[in-house]
C-alpha cells in the first residue's frame, strides 16, 4: 500500500487516498485520524510528509485539527458532499479525456458505459 507514483508528490497521493476513504465512508465524519507519527509508520514516509498531507486536507476543509486532541474528518456534511461531488467530476473528466484520446466519440463512451453498468448491475463483472 506504500507504493507511490513518482510523477506526483507523495503528500498529494496520500491526500487522494484519505479523500477516497472519506468519500467511500471508510472514514466517517468526525472520525479521528492516526497521529502524524503513526501514519508515517503505516505508509513508510517521513512524518513531515504526513503533516503536509494533513495540512493540505485541512486547507481544503476536509480535516480539522483540534489542539491537543488530534486530526479529525470534518463534521460539516455539506463540505463532505461537496468533496464527494468534486471527486466524482474529477474522475469522470479523466475517464472521458482518456477515452477521447483513444478516439471514442461521446456516443460511444456513453454506450460503452451503459453496457458496462448494466453488466455490473446484473453481477456479470
Amino acid at each position: 500500500m506504500d507504493d507511490f507514483n513518482a510523477s506526483k508528490p507523495i503528500y498529494l497521493q496520500l491526500a487522494d487516498r484519505i479523500n477516497r476513504q472519506i468519500v467511500s465512508k471508510e472514514l466517517k465524519a468526525g472520525e479521528k485520524l492516526p497521529s502524524v507519527r503513526d501514519m508515517g509508520i503505516k505508509y513508510s514516509v517521513n512524518p513531515n510528509t504526513i503533516q503536509r498531507t494533513y495540512s493540505e486536507l485541512e486547507r481544503e476543509g476536509i480535516l480539522e485539527t483540534k489542539r491537543g486532541q488530534g486530526t479529525f474528518v470534518t463534521e460539516q456534511e455539506d463540505r463532505l458532499v461537496q468533496q464527494r461531488d468534486h471527486l466524482k467530476h474529477e474522475q469522470i473528466q479523466l475517464f472521458v479525456q482518456v477515452m477521447q484520446e483513444m478516439g471514442y466519440s461521446s456516443l460511444e463512451i456513453i454506450s460503452g458505459l451503459k453496457d458496462h453498468l448494466h453488466k455490473f448491475d446484473k453481477g456479470d463483472e
